[in-house]
């Protein structure tokens, strides 16, 4: 059974947002100065590589990402890539195949190298996004750092995205998959609260998961 793994490494070298917090991890007990375990803690933003925004992130009256559920991160999902110019948004007319899913993760090859930060990556267009919206879209992700551009301060994309009730995924590696329909499962961390949180994001293959909802206990 063949599963992409869409999450770059985390390292110290993985780029994060200008003046945001990167990934630093301190080792408190080393067996190489005679500890007897190996024991470790993090800093790091929590919008690290590929994660999932909190809709508190975008909206004052959203939820954690810790309260979310879990539906949007499992379950059926399309695979699709565009072809547009560096710092541009996706708009409605770019993209060419049919939307045939309840999760659609977009590749625009527009942030080639997790671990060297380039500005002008790709964005979504808040018109694209009230697309999926419309056709009961439960999740979109996208291969770059964010759905809106770094320069951003108004979120139009962020906020359409909360007009809909949908999810987000971004920073996720996608050049070496196929276009196509696979089964995502990429469930954020049960971080109460929080605004953000790192996901290992895995497509498998499709059919894995029914889509009707699932029940969490």
């Amino acid at each position: 059974m063949l599963i992409y793994d869409i999450t770059p490494p985390v390292t110290s070298d993985l780029g994060v947002f200008p003046g945001d917090v990167p990934y630093r991890r301190q080792i408190s007990l080393d067996f190489n100065k005679g500890d007897h375990l190996l024991l470790s803690s993090i800093e790091s933003t929590l919008h690290l590589g590929a994660h999932a925004d909190g809709p508190n992130h975008y909206d004052p009256k959203g939820t954690g990402i810790g309260e979310r559920q879990l539906d949007p991160y499992l379950g059926s999902c399309q695979v699709i890539r565009v072809h547009i110019a560096q710092g541009t948004r996706v708009m409605p007319e770019d993209v060419k195949t049919p939307i045939t899913e309840k999760r659609v993760l977009i590749d625009t090859g527009s942030f080639p190298n997790p671990d060297r930060w380039n500005s002008d990556f790709c964005a979504l267009s808040p018109e694209w996004v009230d697309q999926l919206g419309a056709k009961g879209v439960l999740l979109v992700g996208i291969d770059t750092p964010s759905i809106d551009p770094e320069s951003a301060k108004v979120l139009l994309s962020h906020h359409a995205v909360a007009k809909h009730r949908m999810a987000i995924l971004e920073g996720l590696v996608l050049k070496r998959v196929p276009e196509g329909v696979y089964t995502l499962c990429a469930p954020p961390l049960k971080l109460m609260e929080a605004d953000a949180s790192p996901v290992r994001a895995l497509l498998l293959p499709a059919g894995l998961l029914p889509e009707e909802p699932l029940e969490c206990i």
